[in-house]
């Protein structure tokens, strides 16, 4: 079956086809469309509401089985007027740099006592055909927990300015610290578990 993946990003792409691997699903991206793109405006509220605008967008474009993806930043000590969620960069209006946004996450841990739980929660929206269409924010589907501390590392990399703050739970070791860490990479298994129970109910 060929399948739109909702994007742009060839290394978005790539990944899905890698986590796919085995089912059978052809994926395709925006990229492969021939005809203008529509244009979407991601007004939901919640990570789940932004996939269904964009896939619901793609379906009326290209008539054809299509996913879309986004997701939020949450933290667990947060009140749900705190968290980030799909505005991660942006406060009160307005879009914050790098260095703002370091200051303003290590603000927000050492209010709650200098630490604070935090995942990215990842929302998946599939539209088969008309009737049947296939949403899931599961936990399956996030990544894994981190820290978020108020200390920050001395070390910046631009376009990364969570990673000074963060933490992570298994060694206690600032990310900087590690050989390799990516706190937002996707979780393969959810969303294959997700494809594979929603396509064998139309088998």
């Amino acid at each position: 079956m060929k399948i739109l993946y909702g994007t742009t990003n060839k290394g978005k792409l790539q990944a899905m086809i890698n986590g796919l691997q085995g089912l059978d699903i052809e994926l395709v991206s925006l990229n492969d469309m021939v005809g203008e793109l529509p244009s979407i405006n991601e007004s939901g509220k919640t990570p789940l509401e932004n996939a269904e605008i964009k896939a619901r967008a793609y379906y009326e474009a290209f008539h054809m089985p299509v996913f879309s993806c986004d997701s939020g930043l949450y933290f667990d000590e947060l009140s749900e007027e705190e968290q980030p969620g799909i505005h991660v960069r942006r406060v009160n209006g307005k879009e914050l740099t790098d260095a703002e946004m370091t200051e303003y996450y290590a603000a927000l841990a050492h209010k709650h006592g200098g630490r604070i739980t935090g995942r990215y929660r990842n929302a998946i929206y599939f539209i088969l055909d008309e009737e049947h269409h296939y949403s899931s924010m599961d936990m399956s589907i996030a990544t894994e927990a981190f820290i978020l501390v108020d200390k920050p590392h001395p070390k910046r990399v631009e376009g990364f300015p969570l990673d000074p703050l963060s933490v992570d739970i298994a060694t206690g070791k600032y990310y900087h610290d590690l050989e390799a860490k990516d706190v937002s990479t996707s979780v393969d298994d959810g969303v294959r578990k997700f494809f594979e129970e929603n396509l064998k109910n139309e088998a």
